[in-house]
């Protein structure tokens, strides 16, 4: 394991995903965030079966980091549940690495 992290989250306008990813590069809790716009999500919702076009965050960042990650993204989305989901970063290049440890120094 390298101690980092693959956050996943969505927003339901471009708008609101620029806004946050920016915000979370500008707190040092992620040292990039990809805005993947198309993304078609089919979900349960209080009792019935929805559908939503939306905007998919990819958030690199640490392990350490990820509560205060957590915190910033609940606090500022739209969605009274976002998603915040954490994928361990397993390996990756040693250049990727270390860039976002230079980054994320906080």
């Amino acid at each position: 394991m390298t101690g980092k992290i693959v956050v996943l989250s969505a927003c339901g306008t471009e708008e609101s995903a620029a806004a946050l990813a920016r915000a979370l590069v500008e707190q040092n809790l992620a040292a990039c965030v990809n805005i993947v716009p198309g993304a078609r999500s089919v979900y349960r919702w209080q009792g019935k079966i929805e559908e939503a076009g939306e905007w998919l965050l990819i958030i690199k960042s640490r392990r350490d980091l990820f509560d205060r990650l957590r915190d910033a993204i609940v606090n500022a989305h739209s969605y009274e549940v976002p998603e915040v989901i954490a994928l361990p970063v397993v390996d990756g290049s040693e250049a990727y690495l270390a860039w976002l440890d230079r980054v994320l120094c906080v």
